[in-house]
């Protein structure tokens, strides 16, 4: 992930302030991360998949800074976990849309990836099974589930992620490792 640029922090606040010319000066700034950080996430999708990189990133950039309720960012950390939630809503959404039958009995076994982030999300159902598993987590581990979304739904490093969390990546590793585990028996019980 690029250094913080000290024009996002400036930005930000002053998006934070109400100006309401910053949010048009942020995209440019951010937008080559978050297209990364897309395109990374929906490389893990099926193909023909009709939602594409740019469109996802529009539409978590809008949802980000474009509401009517004001965000409020603590720096660039925050923003980046505020998109990586937006990602997964949005993911998570247009699964849904497809009119999937939820917990399909075509179901196989995967293994989350130690080196990425990703599961082979070519059934809709495993995503929402995903979701589900990631809900649950959030209600015990805020902090666990925060690490998964940035992992899983920006395809963050581990570096990237302890950056953003204000951790090491040491602990990111570690905690990785348990959240991975927490999933797998969530997701795949018995």
């Amino acid at each position: 992930m690029a250094p913080m640029n000290p024009d996002i922090t400036r930005i930000l606040t002053a998006i934070d302030e109400g100006d309401p010319n910053a949010t048009g000066d942020l995209l440019p700034l951010v937008y080559d991360e978050l297209r990364r950080l897309a395109s990374s996430r929906m490389n893990h999708e099926k193909p023909g998949h009709t939602l594409q990189p740019t469109a996802l990133v529009h539409e978590a950039f809008l949802r980000l800074v474009g509401g009517n309720d004001p965000q409020r960012w603590d720096g660039r950390g925050h923003f980046f976990a505020a998109a990586a939630e937006a990602m997964r809503r949005i993911l998570i959404e247009n699964a849904r849309s497809k009119g999937r039958t939820k917990r399909g009995g075509n179901l196989v076994r995967r293994e989350l990836d130690n080196d990425v982030a990703s599961v082979d999300t070519q059934d809709i159902d495993e995503l929402l099974t995903l979701d589900d598993a990631l809900n649950k987590l959030s209600d015990e581990d805020p902090a666990l589930a925060k690490l998964v979304e940035l992992r899983y739904f920006t395809g963050l490093t581990i570096e990237e992620t302890a950056e953003i969390l204000g951790v090491s990546a040491r602990t990111t590793k570690r905690n990785w490792a348990y959240a991975r585990a927490w999933l797998q028996r969530e997701m795949n019980p018995g």
